[in-house]
């Protein structure tokens, strides 16, 4: 069963949530969806948990359905999930954040260790210098034509709707392993998950070079719950060795799912499942 509600924080934004499964179960699985700026888009990894634990995502302010406008902060974001907890009247939660949203998760457990019964960080957090080697893959798999188009999209100040789907498709589908289900896929994305909020996606940027979380690995380290994993697509054109190497640093286990990117329940749905409901059932005893 699904249950939709609106939280209202305390300098007033309004989130809205939905759960599933029966609330009454706690620990509850919390999934924080990426970006920044994109609406939650984890519906199907959360139907792959729902009978274990209930599974609570939301929209995270100025995106989807949580109507907000602002200025945008990493520790206004981290506010936010512990306002949220108190609305679902969880004294702790499992943690599973996608992309960004496993940046989200390590800081808030930087913030709040004590909220956090486990955490599953897939596909996330990238450190270190990781971004030439992204974009030299992403690169790779574009044809010149199609980096040259995605180049000339950027620089249009007021996009048509049809204008900022292209760029979307153009900047998403090389997250895939498989190229032509990977341009389906992000042409879906791309009118799904939208509006994207880019002035947020701007704002914690900056926020995240002003405080990087490379330089607070040590702390994350002393602070995570004793059942923390990383798990990564194979084909993630950010280099699944960053996260490797993030591994090695936070002393933590690390999944590789092969033939599979960025979003890797998209491609290895069954390899994925079988994961999540692992980690799940040891996270809430079940």
């Amino acid at each position: 069963m699904e249950t939709r509600g609106l939280a209202s924080m305390t300098d007033g934004a309004r989130l809205s949530w939905t759960a599933l499964g029966d609330r009454a179960r706690k620990p509850p699985v919390v999934m924080l969806h990426g970006g920044p700026g994109l609406p939650d888009y984890l519906g199907e990894v959360a139907a792959m948990v729902g009978d274990l634990a209930p599974v609570y995502r939301y929209d995270q302010r100025g995106t989807g359905l949580s109507a907000w406008r602002g200025r945008h902060s990493l520790a206004r974001h981290v506010d936010d999930l512990a306002e949220l907890l108190d609305t679902w009247d969880a004294a702790r939660a499992v943690l599973i954040g996608h992309s960004y949203g496993t940046d989200l998760a390590s800081r808030f457990c930087l913030a709040h260790p004590d909220r956090v019964a486990a955490m599953l960080l897939m596909c996330g957090p990238f450190v270190g210098d990781w971004r030439p080697g992204y974009r030299a893959e992403r690169g790779r798999r574009m044809a010149a034509a199609q980096q040259a188009r995605y180049q000339a999209l950027e620089e249009v100040p007021d996009r048509t709707e049809e204008q900022e789907v292209e760029l979307l498709t153009l900047a998403w589908f090389t997250d895939h392993a498989d190229p032509e289900r990977g341009w389906d896929w992000a042409a879906q994305g791309a009118r799904r998950r939208r509006p994207v909020n880019w002035a947020m996606n701007a704002e914690l940027g900056g926020d995240g070079r002003a405080d990087p979380l490379d330089e607070r690995l040590d702390e994350l380290r002393a602070c995570l719950p004793a059942r923390t994993e990383l798990l990564g697509g194979a084909e993630d054109p950010r280099p699944v060795s960053a996260l490797a190497s993030l591994a090695l640093r936070l002393d933590l286990p690390l999944t590789r799912i092969e033939d599979a990117g960025h979003e890797p329940w998209l491609e290895q749905p069954d390899a994925v499942r079988a994961h999540l409901r692992r980690f799940v059932r040891g996270a809430v005893g079940g």
